[in-house]
């Protein structure tokens, strides 16, 4: 909680310095338009980032089950870990900081910026560093989500919009489903699992399905937003 006390001071700071504005320019008022698309954007990113599991269990027959250690109060302090998380990184990698590069160099180039930091930000945070091909992989991705995160706060200058989008995906990839069999989550992944031989084309159906239809999904939906002027 201090963190993002601290993230919300320094950005008010900037914001201040730089345009001699306030945090309204990260449009967290939730309009009845800003809850709709957030809500849409949420449930699909939801949805997609489901669909590399449900994948796994179908191809690779991995199996799923409840979490016996499942409880009210795991749930809501796990919700609340994913929701900082992700807050702490739209302020840091959007923001008032992105919101400036608008400003003072146009959106392009902004987003551009803005997609290339949140890639690299992951470099370190998933401790790849000096794996040039988990380092490659990782950054294609991330980048294009970046981009994607970017795009939706230009287009609506409302930081709710990249969040519901990000935060559907986090939760579910990082607590719902979870890629180990250890850690709590709400599934954890039945150990050992089979031994399946599988074709390239399903591994990358896996691996590229859901990463690639959120992206595009979740881009046709934010394009349908009016573009929003500035604050």
């Amino acid at each position: 909680m201090i963190q993002l006390i601290g993230l919300f001071t320094i950005s008010w700071i900037l914001i201040y310095f730089f345009e001699k504005g306030n945090l309204s320019v990260l449009g967290f008022v939730p309009t009845k338009d800003r809850l709709k698309y957030f809500t849409i954007l949420f449930m699909v990113s939801t949805f997609f980032s489901a669909t590399a599991f449900l994948l796994r269990m179908y191809i690779a027959r991995e199996e799923y089950t409840i979490s016996q250690s499942l409880s009210l109060s795991s749930i809501v302090l796990e919700t609340w870990y994913q929701f900082r998380s992700v807050l702490t990184e739209e302020l840091i990698c959007r923001g008032v900081l992105l919101y400036i590069l608008i400003k003072k160099i146009g959106q392009v180039k902004a987003i551009l910026v803005s997609s290339v930091f949140f890639a690299a930000m992951h470099w370190l945070n998933a401790g790849v560093w000096g794996n040039w091909t988990q380092m490659t992989i990782l950054f294609a991705f991330t980048f294009a989500m970046g981009l994607l995160l970017a795009y939706s706060f230009a287009r609506t200058f409302s930081l709710l919009i990249p969040f519901a989008i990000h935060f559907g995906w986090n939760l579910t990839q990082n607590y719902i489903f979870p890629d180990t069999a250890t850690g709590n989550h709400i599934f954890t992944l039945v150990v050992p699992p089979p031994t399946v031989t599988i074709s390239y084309m399903a591994f990358f159906t896996m691996l590229l399905f859901p990463k690639i239809s959120v992206l595009v999904f979740d881009y046709l939906i934010v394009k349908q937003h009016r573009q929003m002027d500035a604050p």
